[in-house]
Formats: structure tokens, C-alpha cells, sequence
């Protein structure tokens, strides 16, 4: 392998992620469009493994990879109309399970209140229809009979592309301020171990604070 060899790598892999819809469903069997892309690169995936994209998008990566066009891997779905996801608000418990699930943030809610999706943001991914455990979710066709890139844009595909990496973002935001929450609070606790070592049984003290220590540990790797 050249030392050029990475690069190389690394730019078809943007090619590749440019050409991929962007949905984030999943349905590629890998949890992006970025990893999908970055498997077919590097020879793990075949190219047909994204029915968003569906036909179309198998020949454009087959242009990408110069790999011969193939039939869309029935396994993973099939090509469909474009369609948004519609919450029935009778049936909405405002659990919010169905916005942690979401890779675009295109649903807003607050707990115990009725959700709402911003059609223009929802990308089908139908990732929300699974977490919801009242069934209130559905699928509604928008495009027309229209299918893959007849019925979504490359404008779509990037804003949705931003919005993914922000929600990892948030994601990742919200796991370290938890973390570090919980540090603190184990902090707080061996202070007061600290204090009350005194009054009770040392022995005890010390296997409470070990217990806490190694929680902290592990808050730490988890934050690096």
C-alpha cells in the first residue's frame, strides 16, 4: 500500500457519503450514511445496500467504486415513494422516546406533552416508528409515486447531513455534562465518607469509597 493510500481512502469515502441520501435509517445495515459509506469503501459492504437511494443511487456508486451496477439488495428493503412520519396526537403520551430516536431532530416535545414533526426536516427514516410504544406513529406517502432521488435532493441530503452531525453533537454534549454530574455527586460522597470515617466502621468506609472511585473511573474513561 502507498503512503498516498489513506488519502485516497478518505476522499473516496467523502465521494461516497456525498452520494448517499443522508436518511440515516439504518437500513444499509451500519449506523450512518457516513460508516455505510466509509464499509463500501474499504470493500466491507456492497454498493447496493441503501434503498433510499435506491437504483439510482446504486449506480452512483458503482461510478464512485467502478464496481458493475447491481440489483438492490431486497435484504436490506426495497425502493419506496418518499414518505413522513405523522404522530397521532390522540394517542401522543408525550414519552419522548420517539425524539431521542430521531437522527435529525425533526421532533419537538417536551415530557408528558404531545410531539410534533417538522415535515420539512424528516428525512423517512421511520427510526421513531419502533420506539414508540403506543403505536402512534405512521408513514405517510409525500412524493407522488416518486422513489430515491427522484423524490429527494442533494440540498435535502446535505441539510440533513448537518442536522445528523449536530444531533451527534448534542448527543455527545449531553453524555459528558452527565458525566460530569455524576462525578460531582460521586465527589460529594466521598467527602461525606471522609467525614463520617470517623464515626462508623473503617473497613466499611474504605469498600464504600473504592465503589465510588472505580464508578469514577470509569466516568473518566468514558468522557476521554
Amino acid at each position: 500500500m502507498s503512503s498516498t493510500a489513506p488519502d485516497e481512502l478518505a476522499n473516496l469515502v467523502q465521494q461516497l457519503d456525498q452520494a448517499l441520501p443522508q436518511t440515516q435509517c439504518t437500513r444499509c445495515g451500519y449506523p450512518d450514511c457516513r460508516s455505510y459509506a466509509a464499509a463500501v469503501a474499504s470493500g466491507e459492504a456492497e454498493i447496493n445496500q441503501c434503498p433510499p437511494g435506491g437504483d439510482e443511487g446504486v449506480r452512483r456508486l458503482a461510478a464512485l467504486t467502478g464496481k458493475a451496477i447491481l440489483a438492490l439488495n431486497p435484504e436490506n428493503g426495497i425502493e419506496a415513494a418518499r414518505a413522513l412520519a405523522v404522530i397521532d396526537e390522540s394517542w401522543c403520551i408525550g414519552c419522548t422516546l420517539c425524539i431521542k430516536a430521531c437522527p435529525v431532530d425533526c421532533i419537538v416535545g417536551a415530557p408528558k406533552q404531545m410531539h410534533v414533526i417538522v415535515n420539512e426536516q424528516c428525512t423517512g427514516c421511520e427510526l421513531c416508528i419502533p420506539a414508540c410504544p403506543v403505536d402512534c406513529i405512521s408513514m405517510v406517502e409525500v412524493s407522488g409515486g416518486r422513489t430515491a432521488w427522484e423524490a429527494w435532493s442533494k440540498p435535502q441530503a446535505d441539510e440533513a447531513r448537518q442536522r445528523y452531525r449536530f444531533h451527534q453533537m448534542r448527543v455527545a454534549r449531553a453524555e459528558v455534562e452527565n458525566e460530569e454530574r455524576l462525578r460531582q455527586k460521586a465527589q460529594a460522597k466521598l467527602a461525606d465518607i471522609a467525614a463520617a470515617s470517623k464515626l462508623t466502621d473503617p473497613k466499611a468506609l474504605d469498600a464504600k469509597r473504592a465503589i465510588i472511585e472505580a464508578a469514577l473511573a470509569r466516568a473518566r474513561a468514558r468522557a476521554k
